[in-house]
Parts: structure tokens; sequence; C-alpha cells
């Protein structure tokens, strides 16, 4: 019987998409094109590292086998890189084209941009935590070893701060160099650059998921405990939103401030993408058949996300609801990663043991002009806010 509510409602969520004339009277989506997909080498070597964009196009990427890869723009693989055991970390690219990821061997590693090792810094524990880079070269990233880590370019120690708890959620930087990030203690950090504490924020649940930072210095994360926080830049809260996700979903901030970010809502745990105003208010729903645990991307007036089963979707909020759903593009397998789009307007996924490079249809379209529009910030993953121009 909850089965047969879950479908109803699922069937409902895709009626309110399309309006009144119902899923059957729907328009086919125009189709994205899949420029090229590049399947992983190695026997079910899978992927959950979101792939990261160099200057020069190259796209970065890290898989369970413990393989980290480079492939050229048109899909070709460049290098492989060994590490000791799985890659979960998705990597950080930074101006000199250091390329900079964690591995559950328990080290942190270096790369310089064809794919030698400049350095390797050990911790205690896995490095699950995707690296932000400071605009001084800093490295931040946390570790199962309960320490939060900067090192300097050259793979020295600045400084740790230990507290105690797994800390395998992914930093970022605002624009003021404040270094925010979540732990298992379920508290939300502030930090200095110099690594003393600022405030910390306590939820009700652990805390996996990356902070977002918004346009005004908002701080949003979110918790285990189901709930999506907006934090002033002091460590106050300003809202909390109930989204009933449980999982390590990241928020995004599209134009005009919204946010976008999975929910699991109502009595039989329709799954959904919601999107929230500044404020923390719902504004808007698009369902799914399964949880969401990666992030999508905003592009000026839509974002896209990932839908399963084995889409990825353009989608647009404020507009009438016949109209939301703008492309799709086909997957042989779910999301396994937050989609990164490179800003020429291609995006890049995984899913399963695949690398997709896809190309939207029509006029390609940079990533939204705000703090956070993705994933890490940007396609070269620095982890920290952008300013708008």
């Amino acid at each position: 019987m909850r089965g047969s509510f879950l479908i109803w409602g699922l069937l409902g969520w895709f009626a309110s998409l399309t309006g009144s004339r119902g899923v059957e009277a729907a328009a086919p989506l125009p189709s994205a094109t899949n420029l090229w997909v590049a399947q992983f080498p190695g026997y079910q070597n899978s992927c959950s590292s979101t792939p990261a964009v160099g200057t020069d196009g190259t796209i970065y990427v890290g898989t369970f086998h413990g393989a980290f890869l480079a492939y050229s723009p048109e899909g070709l693989l460049k290098w492989a890189f060994k590490a000791g055991r799985e890659i979960k970390s998705s990597p950080a690219i930074a101006e000199d084209g250091t390329v900079y990821f964690g591995s559950r061997d328990r080290n942190f590693y270096a790369l310089t941009p064809g794919g030698a090792l400049k350095w390797k810094f050990a911790t205690g524990a896995w490095v699950d935590s995707s690296p932000a880079l400071a605009s001084d070269g800093t490295v931040y990233f946390g570790g199962w070893d309960g320490f939060f880590y900067a090192l300097n370019p050259d793979g020295s120690l600045r400084w740790k701060l230990g507290i105690g708890a797994i800390i395998d959620s992914s930093p970022a930087i605002g624009t003021d160099g404040t270094v925010y990030f979540g732990a298992h203690n379920k508290k939300c950090y502030a930090l200095n650059p110099d690594g003393s504490v600022r405030w910390t924020f306590a939820t009700g649940g652990v805390i996996v998921s990356s902070p977002a930072i918004g346009a005004d210095g908002t701080v949003y994360i979110n918790s285990t405990d189901g709930n999506l926080y907006g934090l002033s830049p002091e460590g106050s809260e300003r809202w909390q939103s109930h989204t009933g996700n449980t999982a390590e979903a990241s928020p995004v901030v599209g134009a005009g401030g919204q946010i976008s970010i999975g929910c699991a809502l109502g009595a039989t745990s329709v799954t959904v993408t919601g999107f929230f105003d500044p404020d923390g208010q719902r504004r808007w729903t698009c369902p799914s058949a399964c949880p969401i645990e990666v992030s999508g991307a905003a592009v000026a007036d839509r974002f896209y996300v990932s839908i399963p089963w084995r889409t990825i979707q353009a989608v647009a909020p404020g507009v009438p609801p016949d109209e939301r759903r703008i492309w799709a593009a086909d997957m042989t397998d779910n999301a396994t990663t937050s989609v990164t789009v490179s800003p020429e307007g291609i995006l890049y996924v995984c899913g399963g043991y695949r690398l997709y490079a896809i190309r939207p249809p029509g006029e390609l379209v940079p990533p939204a002009n705000t703090p956070w529009p993705m994933f890490r910030a940007e396609a070269c993953h620095t982890g920290r806010a952008r300013i708008s121009p």
C-alpha cells in the first residue's frame, strides 16, 4: 500500500510540473547531445568524485579503484595516476595548474598538470573531503582522523585543528577568507585563516554536505537532521527549512539567490529537488524516483539537475508549470556525482562507470553569476565563493 502511495505521489508531482494537461499530453522535451562518453579503465571502476575542469579544458576525476584520471576536451584519456585506495574527494585546480585531491589511502595529493606527483601529505585516516584553495594558495581539507588541515602550496603543514570528529564535509571559503565546513559532531564551523575558531553552530544531525555561500554572505548548510540552514556570517541562525533529506546533498545558489537542494517530502517520502528563496521559503519542487545525493548547477534562469532514472534535466523555476522542464539528457546510469558546468556551458557528470560530456540544445549558457552556482563554486573547484563583477 505504501508503495502505491509513493507511485501516485510521484505522478502527482510530475503532473504539477507539466500543468493541467497531465503527463500524457506533455510534448517531448528537446534532447541535449552527449558529445562523448568515456568509460573508466578497469572492471567496474565507478566514480563519486565530481569532475573538475582546468583552464585548458582538461577534465579531472578520481575513481573507486584509486585511479585519478585526466581527459581531453574531446574525451580522450590523457593520463592516469594511481593512488593507494579509493578516491571520493573531488579535485581542485590551482591557478598554476596544480591538481589537489584526497584519497582513502590516508594521503592528500598534489599533481602537476601532466600527472606527475609534486608531493603527498600523510594524514591519519581517509580523506574524502574535497579541498578548498584560498587566494593566497593555502589548501584546506578535512579528514576522518578528526583534523582540519591547512597546507602551504609546497605541501608543508601550515596548521591543523583537531575537533575530535570525522570531517568529510568539503570546506567553503567566503569572500573575506573565512573557512566554513561541517563535521560528524553535528556542528558547522567557521575558522579564521590562521586556524582560530570564529564560531560554531550546532544542528541536530551529522553534517557531510559542503556549505554554499550567498551574495550577502549567508552560509547555507544541509544537515542530516533533515534541515537546510541559513546562517549569518556571524554564526546566527537566519532561518531553517525542513527538507527531509538525510543524505549528503549540498546546496547551490542560482540567479536571484534561489537555492537548490535534494529533499524528501511528505508522508510517502516523495523525493524531489527543492528550490528555496533566499529567506528559506520553498517555492517549487522537481520530482525524483530515488534519493538525491548530488548537487545540480545553476545557469542564468535555470538549473541543471539529476532526475533519476538516468537523466539530467534543465528546469526553470520562475515560469509557468508547463514550461518549467526545458530539455533532458539521457544517461546509461543515474548520476553519481554533482553536475559541473564549464565556463563555456558544457556539462560534465559521472554516472556509474562513465564520464559524460553533455551539450545543451540551443545557445550555450555559462554558470550563473552567483557566488556558488555549483558544487565547489566553480568548474575548477576552488571551493572559494566567487565575487560577482
